[in-house]
């Protein structure tokens, strides 16, 4: 009985080392470990995504067209294997031509690197879809759209056109700019078609379809006359 006694003194003896005020404080800091492991990988599951990563064109020029000075630059989503200084010189070019806002007094744009009034970026699908979520609208992997910052292209459209536009990528590009710098300027409501044969305006939503009008990217024709519609 003596032995037994003793074994069991000598568990109780062990059994109380191991709660003693050291054990407690490395079983506290291994439970504080995991808490914080565990609330570092919350956060990183609600947190979603890491923010893209934007190139901006070195580009700049001088203001085109009259009336209120609008100073943009241009940003593309690094990866891509778009060029930043390409797609704002192509935007600029657009700009400038006689069809579009600037010759119409609707704004002196001009083509900056740094300080501007407005960005126009254009991202991936998924990039495109998040900074429009941001605004409550639902681009779907296949729109652009208009934020406070500016204007969101999406990748796709830029480089592949629509199915609706009866032409190359390179002149829908010219309707995606107009289209968009319409909402930049003001011109918050979308057109619809005046009728069949007509040019469709640039404020329509063609990609959804041109309802018996003809494609169009600008917002005034060779004469000069702006092409309008009934809103939407």
């Amino acid at each position: 009985m003596s032995i037994t006694g003793t074994e069991g003194a000598d568990v109780g003896a062990v059994t109380g080392e191991r709660r003693g005020p050291g054990a407690r404080a490395l079983l506290f800091g291994l439970c504080l470990v995991v808490l914080i492991g565990a609330a570092a990988s919350l956060g990183s599951r609600q947190r979603g995504p890491e923010p893209a990563a934007f190139t901006t064109a070195s580009a700049h020029g001088a203001p085109v067209g009259t009336g209120t000075p609008r100073r943009y630059l241009v940003q593309v989503e690094t990866g891509t294997g778009l060029s930043a200084d390409r797609a704002a010189t192509e935007i600029q070019d657009i700009l400038a031509d006689p069809r579009s806002w600037a010759a119409h007094g609707r704004g002196a744009f001009q083509l900056v690197s740094a300080h501007a009034d407005f960005t126009i970026r254009i991202a991936t699908p998924a990039t495109a879809d998040r900074l429009c979520r941001a605004e409550g609208l639902d681009t779907h992997g296949e729109l652009n759209c208009e934020t406070t910052e500016g204007v969101v292209v999406n990748l796709r459209r830029w480089t592949e056109g629509s199915p609706t536009f009866d032409g190359p990528a390179s002149d829908y590009r010219h309707l995606i700019i107009n289209h968009e710098i319409g909402h930049e300027i003001g011109l918050r409501r979308h057109l619809a078609c005046p009728g069949p044969g007509w040019p469709a305006p640039v404020m329509m939503q063609q990609i959804k379809g041109l309802d018996g009008c003809r494609a169009n990217a600008w917002p005034y024709d060779r004469n000069g006359t702006y092409l309008s519609g009934p809103f939407a």
